[in-house]
């Protein structure tokens, strides 16, 4: 089976987040893709929360994961949604359709904000690096 990850933050590749060589490390880039989502700002970096609107679309990258089993807990406990943080947490990890360039969808992973966005600004365009 294979698995794959959704990320529209500070793990895509132009956000020269640190944690981005490991995902690249581990995985391998498929294409850009879509998630039906609302992007927040939630500090310095966004989340994303699910819409029954398919005009809310969130832009950002399909990987697919050579080595779940080492790469998804290394990056739980960098979106800090591993046991050893106190709940609630602020992501979870979801399975989710995501869509991508080419029409077609994959179910993959993604880390869904899990809290209130009340206060929170919308990223209108749902392109955290082009905001």
């Amino acid at each position: 089976m294979q698995h794959y990850l959704f990320v529209y933050g500070t793990l895509r590749q132009n956000a020269n987040h640190p944690m981005h060589q490991l995902l690249a490390q581990y995985g391998r880039f498929v294409a850009m893709a879509r998630y039906q989502a609302r992007l927040y700002q939630v500090d310095y970096y966004p989340g994303a929360v699910p819409s029954n609107n398919a005009a809310d679309q969130i832009v950002g990258e399909l990987y697919q994961l050579l080595q779940p089993d080492l790469l998804l807990p290394a990056l739980d406990n960098y979106e800090e949604c591993s046991p050893q943080f106190a709940q609630p947490h602020e992501y979870r990890r979801e399975q989710q359709s995501i869509m991508l360039e080419n029409g077609d969808s994959v179910v993959a992973w993604v880390y869904v904000y899990n809290r209130s966005t009340d206060g929170l600004t919308l990223i209108q365009n749902g392109d955290f690096l082009a905001q």
